[in-house]
């Protein structure tokens, strides 16, 4: 959910000077999770003065199944919780099949420091969100969260695969091997065999390490020759780079069967997948990232501005006495920007379709590159919107203005120009008699 579910009611209070605030959940809970203990305040509204009930639950399942049976015996089915850590998660999910939830972030309701706990913070909480003043974060359903629980843990993974390949090289660099510095892969087929020659032999024969080299390398033999000569590697050494070699192996073979695991899990989403498909630079498993993490339904997301806000794609709003500060994008959707901005750098080498390729070089000419991936990432995530809001495939409005023809473009450019000129003759701006060459056909 996106937002908190708005009652068919409201009570106004009247306030001084004639304002007046609507209370939007006449019976409403804020609850402060932690790891061992929640504390939470029902609030129910009798005119205007509201009464408070508090009570303390443990965060195992049977304290929390006490603590629903409370709310529903108080007819409380408005309930708001501050999004601590993971610790909300089993209160969300034993509650969210009866009760709406709304998981605010932090920001939104923290108090004031110097005079704050456990109890006056879900009273906090349940003040405000009583009044309406608590935007909701958006909670897939249960489907879409394990499939996100999978695509982030395999974003963890190759992260980790990342970094032992770095490991692994910076291995044989500090042992005197700059064979780096002339393969342009340390893992490929010839620099694999070289290394591994190394690493389980104690000398070593120039003439049947060239004997490993495989196409193009074959020029490259006495350069590989003169980086790994006079090269130093103890036992000790040996053993640490075969251990991150394996290491490096086995974390392969995880995300091999987790692979296999989302394939299963996406079966349900293959025809969003194949939509998404449609879009250059995204690849299945990028439809399966983008796909766990906003879902398939775009009713949570009152418009795509919204949907690229929600993923941190937008400029920040920082405004004081007439001057505006930084517009730096936020640090919203971690795993939904990177997967993203892949993309668009996917999308604008794409040789198939230069559709995002022509746009990213005009912005760039006036932006810069950063600025300009990142418009091409919310360029992809505003189709993604429509294209799931209407069903239909990749095909922008504007494409035409891609791919036109050079004489067609001519043909566009001169329209305009002549609307342009009859509109100044209209204004009396300028004079028909201006304008000679207006009735001309372009050349």
């Amino acid at each position: 959910m996106c937002g908190s579910p708005v009652p068919a009611f409201s009570t106004p209070i009247s306030l001084r000077g004639g304002s007046s605030v609507k209370i939007i959940y006449p019976i409403c809970c804020g609850v402060d999770v932690h790891k061992r203990f929640l504390v939470a305040t029902i609030i129910t509204s009798d005119g205007i003065t509201p009464h408070y009930q508090k009570k303390r639950f443990f965060t195992f399942n049977n304290s929390i199944l006490q603590f629903k049976s409370w709310l529903l015996d108080n007819n409380c089915r408005d309930v708001c919780m501050e999004s601590t850590g993971k610790y909300w998660g089993p209160v969300f999910n034993l509650l969210e099949d009866s009760i709406n939830v709304t998981i605010a972030n932090p920001k939104w309701v923290k108090a004031i420091k110097g005079n704050k706990d456990d109890t006056k913070d879900s009273k906090w909480i349940g003040n405000l969100f009583r009044l309406g003043l608590v935007p909701g974060s958006f909670i897939p359903n249960k489907s879409i969260r394990l499939l996100r629980e999978y695509t982030r843990y395999r974003f963890k993974l190759v992260s980790c695969k990342s970094s032992e390949k770095n490991r692994f090289q910076n291995a044989f660099t500090v042992c005197n091997v700059a064979l780096d510095a002339v393969v342009s892969d340390m893992f490929g087929k010839s620099a694999s065999s070289i290394t591994d020659y190394l690493v389980n032999l104690d000398s070593f024969d120039p003439q049947y390490c060239v004997s490993f080299l495989q196409r193009s390398l074959k020029k490259k033999a006495d350069a590989v020759i003169e980086s790994i000569e006079g090269y130093q590697m103890m036992p000790g050494q040996k053993y640490r780079v075969r251990m991150i070699r394996n290491h490096l192996d086995l974390i392969q073979q995880s995300i091999n069967e987790l692979d296999n695991m989302l394939n299963v899990l996406a079966a349900p989403f293959e025809s969003s997948i194949q939509l998404l498909c449609t879009i250059p630079g995204v690849d299945r498993t990028s439809a399966i990232t983008i796909i766990s993490e906003i879902g398939t339904d775009m009713s949570h997301f009152s418009s795509s501005k919204r949907l690229c806000c929600w993923a941190g794609l937008t400029p920040g709003n920082n405004e004081s006495a007439g001057k505006k500060k930084s517009v730096r994008i936020t640090r919203a959707g971690v795993y939904l920007k990177l997967t993203l901005v892949q993309v668009a750098h996917a999308a604008v080498k794409c040789k198939d379709n230069s559709y995002y390729r022509i746009k990213y070089e005009r912005i760039t000419k006036r932006r810069g590159k950063k600025r300009a991936i990142i418009a091409i990432a919310r360029m992809i995530l505003t189709a993604i919107y429509h294209m799931f809001s209407t069903g239909e495939t990749f095909n922008p409005c504007d494409l035409y203005k891609v791919d036109m023809p050079m004489e067609l473009r001519d043909k566009q450019k001169y329209k305009a120009l002549k609307k342009a000129a009859k509109f100044l003759i209209a204004q009396g701006l300028i004079k028909e008699t201006d304008m000679p060459g207006l009735s001309l056909q372009p050349s």
